[in-house]
């Protein structure tokens, strides 16, 4: 388990990264929503963790506060992305 949230976690930043570095504002939106399933997997994960009792309730609640506001925050850079109009550096 614990691997399979440094999986999770390492996709979520690896799909940040190659998302912008594709230089369409598409093709980076794209990942970016790909990253945000990996935070999903991630917050499975640390629910099941919990359920198992392998971590407590203050490490599950701040770990969890965390992966709420990392996807709040992918999520407010796709839909700010599709609104910019802007289409990314390949196309200029």
């Amino acid at each position: 388990m614990r691997d399979q949230i440094r999986r999770a976690s390492v996709s979520v930043m690896a799909n940040i990264a190659e998302g912008f570095e594709r230089s369409g504002n598409a093709e980076f939106t794209q990942f970016l929503a790909i990253a945000k399933g990996s935070l999903g997997e991630v917050a499975a994960q640390l629910y099941v963790a919990f359920d198992q009792r392998y971590i407590t309730r203050e490490i599950f609640d701040e770990l969890g506060d965390e992966t709420k506001q990392l996807g709040s925050m992918l999520g407010g850079l796709i839909k700010y992305i599709k609104k910019s109009g802007m289409k990314g550096l390949k196309y200029k």
